[in-house]
């Protein structure tokens, strides 16, 4: 955990404006502004990149990855210049907590994946690519983006220690957890052998 420099008004304050920026749906603004439908209808139902994949259209997938991905890391990085890292980190946990639990749809948001990777980037880089790695690899392994998510999210804190940052060990600790949370629909369909590869609509 980094140092407890910021008062404590100053953290909420940091920590709220991370969660609206989290919480932006860019998974329904990209479909919308592309004609695509409302992409809670098709699929999983999920605002995430996966699912946007399934509307047959990449590059809105794609767009909708970098965004989300995105968001985690410009929440921490305008709280790591304006304030301190512990902001950071409150910034962005509370991005991913926006884009799981976002206030505009009811808090029904997507898994948080991409924001996680966003923000871990931000936070400590080599960390963040590593983990993005391992999510290609296991994708290209298994064609399974659950399975990917899984895992990159259960390898960050590896890689905490690997790449000596044992100050976000903690954060990427819950949010991996969080993330096993928002996947366990998903778990329970790896285990059935019934959750669909990448791509599939």
């Amino acid at each position: 955990m980094p140092a407890m420099e910021t008062a404590l008004p100053l953290l909420l304050l940091c920590a709220a404006l991370g969660y609206l920026l989290g919480s932006i749906p860019f998974g329904i603004v990209v479909t919308r502004m592309l004609g695509l439908g409302d992409v809670r209808k098709i699929g999983s139902g999920n605002i995430g990149a996966t699912n946007v994949l399934r509307t047959g259209n990449k590059a809105a997938a794609l767009a909708t990855l970098l965004l989300d991905g995105g968001k985690g890391a410009v929440a921490v990085l305008i709280a790591r210049a304006l304030v301190s890292e512990d902001a950071a980190q409150a910034a962005g946990l509370m991005a991913f907590v926006g884009h799981c639990f976002p206030v505009w749809l009811k808090f029904k948001g997507g898994k948080g994946v991409a924001t996680f990777l966003g923000l871990l980037l931000a936070l400590a880089w080599p960390v963040g690519l590593a983990a993005c790695a391992t999510w290609l690899a296991t994708a290209a392994l298994a064609r399974i983006s659950s399975l990917s998510a899984l895992v990159a999210a259960a390898s960050s804190t590896i890689w905490c220690f690997i790449f000596d940052r044992g100050e976000i060990f903690f954060l990427a600790a819950f949010l991996t957890l969080f993330v096993f949370f928002t996947h366990r629909a998903n778990i329970a369909r790896l285990r059935a052998g019934t959750e669909p590869k990448i791509g599939k609509k």
